[in-house]
């Protein structure tokens, strides 16, 4: 399993990153068909690694005209090359999709009675589960014990995903979208290759965080709303960054259409009050929240049973507002717990009254957060964009200038200065 080490064998610019798909004997073992496909096609080196069972979901000819290499699946083929070896030497990262419950089990106790498992020992890169089986065994306290354990040594193990599984049933143990798990395993990578060490790739293990993402919707009748331009991307890179590092991650989404990240619990909600309660209960014992979501200010004191109809002298209605509650300020001044760290966010256009800065710097003094991330929206910058750039405001004066990037490059960021003020 993962040895938190220097891995001189990281990959360097310009070089194809070395990929190890394995591959468990589970339904879901033909949607790593389709991860496969994304690692191939986005330029990464995989040789695909499945175990005898897998081969009786997906056959070798699939995974070898996929990948473009000949399969093995045993100790002894290619003996000469000593593959249980070398392929777990020479990776940059494993990534085992599905991983099912006897692979997890296996890993877990070091045993080495087949290649995958042999790859799992030698390799000394990052290593990423994704899981999939019946709720029942993924919430079996073996299973949970395993998991346990291969996080403890330094594996990321994602959460499963919740919805149709083999049959008629449902519940937790779907694996998560191929396209989400292989954003994940590029930010593992990325990471990988900008640090070279493992240990600075699970900064977050252990860690539980909560994330707010989107817009929340104020209802006037059963079809109107009052609502923002919030896409969610901002909200759903900061989750997924945060899994990648490791962490126990709950996202909080007000109205958004994007796919759930991998390995992320998703909770999903509409209006400003459902997401106050949503993340004030979510936060209970988190070590960090990230209120990335724009929250409506004020919502109708009145919403109206039926649609409101135009009158038929031209006159509009009149709607009477109310403030909704401030939920930065309210999780800023009651902490989840002592040494937990909240960040905001602030859209600012600035005004008469002062520079986006200024107004901000104000923000973050009412607020009470530790940091607050600081966008300046003039002209609709920002919003459904992939890309950002932001000043971090830190409460003890510090500020961190953040260039124009991906969302996801400034997650990181943002990952980077929380980290730094976690309590041990």
């Amino acid at each position: 399993m993962t040895i938190r080490t220097t891995h001189e064998a990281a990959p360097h610019a310009g070089e194809r990153p070395r990929v190890v798909l394995g591959v468990s004997g589970g339904i879901a073992a033909y949607k790593a068909a389709e991860l496969l496909r994304r690692f191939t096609e986005s330029g990464h080196d995989v040789t695909v690694v499945p175990t005898a069972s897998a081969l009786e979901f997906v056959g070798a000819p699939t995974w070898a005209a996929l990948s473009g290499k000949e399969i093995a699946t045993e100790v002894f083929e290619n003996i000469t090359e000593v593959p249980h070896v070398r392929i777990g030497q020479q990776a940059d990262l494993v990534v085992v999709a599905p991983a099912t419950a006897n692979t997890l089990a296996r890993a877990a106790h070091g045993l080495a009675d087949d290649l995958l498992t042999n790859v799992l020992l030698t390799a000394r890169c990052p290593v990423v589960f994704a899981p999939a089986m019946h709720t029942e065994m993924w919430e079996h306290p073996a299973t949970a014990e395993n998991v346990a354990t291969l996080r403890r040594r330094g594996a990321l193990v994602l959460e499963p995903a919740e919805g149709r599984l083999t049959g008629k049933d449902t519940g937790k143990g779907r694996l998560p979208d191929p396209d989400e798990i292989f954003a994940l395993c590029s930010e593992v990578l990325a990471r990988w290759t900008s640090t070279g060490s493992t240990d600075a790739l699970a900064d977050l293990a252990g860690r539980r965080v909560v994330v707010s993402a989107g817009g929340t919707r104020e209802y006037l009748d059963p079809v109107r709303f009052i609502g923002n331009r919030s896409s969610g991307r901002q909200g759903y890179a900061l989750a997924r960054a945060a899994a990648a590092r490791g962490a126990d991650v709950v996202l909080v989404a007000a109205n958004v259409s994007l796919p759930d990240p991998a390995g992320v619990k998703v909770v999903r909600v509409e209006t400003t009050a459902q997401l106050r309660d949503e993340v004030v209960s979510a936060a209970s014992g988190a070590d960090a929240v990230v209120m990335a979501a724009a929250p409506a200010d004020f919502r109708p004191t009145a919403v109206s049973d039926a649609k409101i109809k135009k009158a038929t002298d031209g006159s509009a209605p009149t709607i009477e507002l109310t403030q909704n509650p401030d939920i930065l300020k309210e999780i800023s001044h009651h902490r989840p717990h002592p040494g937990s760290v909240v960040v905001g966010f602030a859209a600012e256009t600035g005004d008469d009254t002062g520079t986006v800065l200024e107004l901000a710097k104000a923000k973050l003094a009412r607020k009470g957060c530790d940091l607050l991330v600081v966008n300046d929206v003039r002209g609709g910058a920002v919003f459904g964009s992939p890309d950002n750039e932001a000043v971090i405001l830190a409460a003890d004066g510090a500020a961190v200038d953040v260039p124009s990037g991906s969302k996801n490059a400034l997650a990181h960021v943002i990952w980077d200065q929380v980290v730094a003020r976690l309590s041990t």
